[in-house]
């Protein structure tokens, strides 16, 4: 293999090997401006977007043993999308680019070692942010401890509020 190709497969093997997710993107048809729009949103949520030619992505896999890939039917114009850190919002921005763009579709991906089709890629889309997730689990963790608080409190203001009507009543 000449020097060039090795340094690609390399690149992507990189690529591959030291992403928390991967997702392929069919692009055929999108004008370069759009394209480089694509790239600029993604490179906000720290993706890293690279087209690159899908014998030397079939050779990465194959080089990689990256066995959830082998089965993913790479063919036609195909941009590798890869990084760490949340993978929903990643896809997302492609989802949404795609509703813009009917060009730009999700074809597959990978993610903890598990295909992905691109129907599962679109239900990754639609969940709510790592923020806002973490954010629902802290709300369950404090539920039964405010939920106790309350009855607590409850009992102690039911318990005031009946000396409260019997010195009234004295009052009378």
């Amino acid at each position: 293999m000449r020097s060039e190709k090795t340094y690609l497969v390399n690149q992507i093997s990189a690529g591959l090997t030291g992403s928390d997710y991967v997702y392929f993107v069919s692009f055929q048809g999108l004008k370069v401006k759009d394209f480089s729009g694509l790239r600029d949103q993604l490179a906000n949520v720290n993706a890293n977007c690279h087209v690159f030619k899908n014998s030397l992505i079939r050779k990465a896999v194959e080089i990689n043993n990256v066995e959830a890939l082998k089965d993913l039917a790479i063919t036609g114009d195909v941009a590798m999308v890869y990084g760490s850190g949340d993978p929903g919002a990643v896809a997302k921005v492609l989802v949404d680019f795609g509703k813009s763009n009917e060009v730009v579709q999700a074809k597959g991906g990978m993610f903890e070692g598990a295909l992905l089709s691109a129907a599962e890629i679109a239900d990754i889309a639609a969940l709510p942010s790592k923020d806002v997730l973490q954010a629902q689990l802290l709300g369950l963790l404090q539920a039964p401890a405010r939920n106790l608080v309350s009855i607590l409190n409850n009992k102690a203001a039911s318990i005031l509020n009946v000396l409260n009507a019997y010195k009234d009543k004295l009052e009378k």
